[in-house]
């Protein structure tokens, strides 16, 4: 054995040296003196011919390099390559990648017709044109074109003679079908030509309904992808149709609705394996908030689960834990999920897709256990993932399970309890393995396939879109930023208008949308000699969108400025209500669409009120409770630009004798004449609030809102009428603001009920409100 002697400073490290040579010739390696040399790929043989390539890293460790391409090419053999242990994953190769122009599958698959013309490759804009033989019928698009996103516009062309039981299902482009013949039972079968991938149903049955079963398929490229307007029209027309309420026995072409007392619970699933990019996973986060966001505008109240995994799972939330929650139950689910960060999953980063869906299959096992609603319930489970999974094993088999748990035995009739959806995330998706986990139904689509998730929150307000549906009053969006744009879709019931007179004078209103046909305002905007000529009304801008136009007004009948003149008031407002009749009914859209009003049936799915709960009086008790109301009006005073909204709250009870003693000091009239002068049918506000005084109407804000948000619903419970003082030109001190007053007709009002009832819920006058009993 070796004795080290004491060695002095100088000849340390040689002996150190000696040593370290020693142990190394005799297998042994106790200690490196010094760190290894930083690991990194070479900058070499890595261009592209027609392109660019981008580095997330450098050439440092972990680093991703990926290949870019002009609009209308695609990076072939490979898209990217990883940086591991100082190589480059795929190795780059002698043959250089190169960028190829993006093609479309074949289109020549058409049976009984002509496809012109023949190309051996079809091009982006490259377009064709469809024709049928004689004695068959043509159905589909008849000219289509060649996509950016690799995909033929319109639909796929059919010829046939429709004499069998099930119409021709067509043979989309790329593919080819084996089964021609049609009847109850037949089935048809498709594959794709090489190198593009099957999304859809593989197989289809003909059945009873003269329907086919699964879903028409696609073939795919590595670079086909589902554009955003594609997504938004799938993915809102299939969720939509969940989320919205029916009272009928049914809905055409739908074996089930989901009525107001309906249970549905939603699944989210979010990916944060390492296959995932962090900055993919943080926009996928963001999508799910907005998606919660949005199903909160409906009126049915699901619950969710949300969970992120990667080698374990994370569970956000739980149904159960989510049935026990306040009500803040949703805004503390996003601050949770908003505050998960990428890391947080620590170094177990693989990918356990299996594992996901086994959470939320142990979720509804024990809900189906404990509640016995379940049989009754609708289920909703949506994952963001890109496929690839590393452990766990394929996921199939815990969604075949899942499907069981539905069905219960009865996939036929139970079919639409269940809805599968996944979003493919990131660049390499394993598309024809996702494929396998999704809902196929007829005329849906469940699977969306994007570029980037950036280009998936961009678009995702039109996703659900709740545009079409009158009922769905109310509706608002809380944008932080006010452009032009977004306020109308912040107050998008809010119209203002100008009456011009014959001496050239204008008087300018507001007024809100409470109908498609009806706009309600104030009837002292209008003199009795008025024409409906004369009004002119402010035109949003929107989807198709037509200029508005007025055909008629309607005062109230009980509308007299002069009636109480014997005793002593010059001007009197109760009853300042009135309505503008539109010559053409608008039809709702995200730009234009009413504002709810109390007693209505369409406000009770608002407050989501149901049975013996549908009643006025139920109304005023969630809306007018307490002695301080929280409440707004929309001032015509633009600020920057824009239309504000100004906060306010209501006086009610003993609060509102505050009210009365401020109109008696400003106007210098007794108490008699005060409470003359201001009715049980006058909404008070201004003055001091809880924790800050009101803000006052100006000219020109008469006839607009006054509103109370009930979550994502705006219901109007009152009429700006009029005020004590004008503090709109000119300075005035803290003293005059805190004595100013505005007075708001108020809906609940009966006689006030009775005349919004005889036009709003006329069938003849457009699309008429269900007034509710008192």
């Amino acid at each position: 054995m070796f004795h080290l002697q004491k060695a002095s400073e100088d000849n340390m490290e040689s002996v150190l040296c000696f040593y370290l040579l020693f142990f190394v010739m005799i297998g042994i390696c106790p200690f490196v003196i010094g760190a290894p040399p930083e690991l990194r790929c070479s900058d070499s043989n890595l261009d592209i011919t027609g392109g660019t390539f981008t580095l997330s890293n450098n050439y440092d460790e972990g680093s991703t390099l990926r290949f870019r391409c002009p609009q209308g090419y695609y990076p072939y053999p490979v898209k990217k390559r990883q940086c591991s242990r100082g190589k480059w994953d795929p190795a780059p190769t002698k043959r250089q990648p190169e960028c190829r122009k993006i093609t479309c599958p074949n289109p020549n698959g058409l049976d009984n017709g002509v496809v012109e013309p023949y190309k051996p490759l079809y091009y982006v804009n490259d377009t064709t044109t469809y024709r049928c033989h004689s004695d068959y019928t043509f159905r589909g698009s008849s000219t289509r074109v060649c996509q950016l996103n690799g995909k033929w516009s319109g639909s796929t062309p059919i010829c046939s003679r429709d004499s069998d039981h099930c119409p021709d299902p067509g043979t989309p482009p790329g593919a080819s079908r084996t089964g021609h013949i049609f009847n109850i039972d037949d089935k048809v079968t498709y594959r794709c030509d090489n190198k593009l991938k099957l999304l859809g149903s593989k197989v289809r049955v003909c059945q009873d309904g003269g329907q086919w079963s699964g879903q028409e398929p696609e073939c795919y490229a590595d670079y086909t992808y589902d554009t955003p307007e594609e997504v938004a029209e799938a993915f809102g027309s299939t969720l939509k149709t969940t989320l919205t309420t029916h009272e009928e026995n049914g809905q055409q072409g739908k074996k089930i609705t989901l009525d107001r007392k309906g249970k549905l619970n939603i699944y989210i699933a979010l990916d944060a394996s390492d296959s995932i990019e962090e900055e993919d996973f943080e926009r996928a986060k963001e999508i799910i908030i907005k998606l919660i966001d949005k199903i909160s505008y409906y009126e049915v109240s699901p619950n969710y689960e949300i969970i992120i995994f990667a080698t374990e799972v994370t569970r956000i939330v739980s149904i159960a834990d989510y049935k026990r929650e306040d009500e803040k139950k949703l805004y503390k689910i996003i601050k949770t999920l908003r505050d998960y960060k990428y890391d947080d999953k620590g170094q177990k980063s693989g990918t356990n897709i299996a594992k996901a869906y086994k959470t939320i299959l142990d979720s509804m096992s024990f809900e189906k256990t404990s509640d016995k609603t379940f049989i009754e319930t609708r289920h909703v489970i949506i994952m963001f993932t890109d496929g690839i999974y590393n452990m766990g094993g394929n996921p199939r088999y815990n969604v075949n399970e899942i499907k069981q748990l539905v069905y219960h035995g009865d996939e036929e009739n139970r079919d639409e309890y269940l809805d599968l959806y996944v979003f493919g995330v990131g660049e390499d998706v394993q598309k024809e393995d996702i494929d396998d986990w999704v809902t196929k139904r007829q005329n849906e689509k469940h699977f969306f396939l994007l570029p980037n998730m950036e280009e998936v929150q961009q678009t995702f307000d039109e996703m659900i879109d709740e545009s079409t549906s009158v009922g769905l009053c109310g509706l608002y969006r809380n944008y932080d930023e006010q452009t032009d744009d977004t306020r109308r879709r912040r107050y998008p019931w809010l119209i203002q208008f100008f009456v011009t007179r014959e001496d050239g004078k204008t008087s300018n209103c507001l007024g809100s949308l409470v109908t498609p046909t009806f706009i309600l305002t104030a009837a002292h905007c209008f003199k009795f000699e008025d024409l409906p000529d004369n009004i002119k009304l402010e035109t949003p801008t929107g989807k198709n969108l037509k200029p508005l136009k007025a055909k008629d007004f309607m005062l109230h009948p009980k509308y007299k400025p002069r009636g109480k003149v014997s005793e002593g008031i010059s001007e009197y407002y109760e009853h300042d209500v009135a309505l503008i009749e539109l010559e053409i009914g608008v039809q709702a859209e995200t730009n234009l669409r009413p504002i709810c009003i109390p007693c209505t049936k369409e406000t009770s799915g608002a407050l989501r009120l149901s049975g013996s709960d549908m009643t006025c009086a139920k109304h005023r008790e969630e809306l007018l409770s307490g002695e301080l109301v929280d409440a707004f009006f929309m001032s015509s005073k633009p600020k920057q630009g824009i239309l504000p909204k100004n906060d306010v709250q209501f006086k009610l009870g003993h609060k509102k004798d505050a009210c009365i003693e401020d109109a008696k000091k400003v106007l210098h009239i007794s108490d008699e004449k005060a409470r003359l002068l201001i009715t049980d049918n006058f909404l008070c506000t201004g003055g001091q609030g809880r924790n800050h005084v009101d803000e006052v109407s100006c000219k020109g804000d008469s006839g607009g809102a006054t509103f109370v948000q009930k979550g994502f619903r705006a219901i109007q419970v009152g009429v700006v009428s009029w005020g004590l003082k004008d503090l709109c030109n000119g300075e005035f001190g803290f003293d005059e603001l805190e004595k100013a007053r505005d007075f708001h007709i108020d809906l609940f009002n009966p006689e006030v009920q009775v005349f919004l009832k005889k036009y709003l819920g006329d069938e003849q006058r457009g699309t008429p409100l269900t007034f509710l009993k008192t």
